[in-house]
């Protein structure tokens, strides 16, 4: 994939040695300038502006992922704690049913 960074630098490269390479008068050369100037200002804020919206919607796609995760680990949270809550339950009848035959009854 190619860096739009080092496309913008070799277009601005290329425009300022064609324009002070030509062959004109001053005033034009710098009318020139002004203007590719102004293109290659123009690409590179279109530029940045594209990749703060891809850092945007990267950040929101990973934020939403995150809580999309949390909500499937507190699901599973909860069913691995209902598990140990019903295990323990057993277990407590268990033990309720064995100290019942250590009772005497009066």
């Amino acid at each position: 994939m190619i860096n739009k960074g080092a496309i913008v630098l070799g277009a601005l490269i290329g425009a300022a040695a064609g324009v002070l390479l030509a062959p004109e008068k001053g005033s034009v050369t710098r009318d020139k300038l002004k203007k590719e100037g102004k293109v290659i200002k123009d690409q590179i804020t279109s530029d940045f502006t594209e990749v703060k919206e891809d850092l945007s919607k990267a950040a929101y796609s990973g934020k939403e992922k995150f809580k999309q995760d949390l909500e499937d680990f507190a699901s599973k949270s909860s069913y691995k704690t209902e598990q140990a809550i019903t295990f323990l339950e057993k277990q407590l009848a268990i033990l309720k049913d064995k100290n019942k035959t250590l009772q005497k009854t009066s």
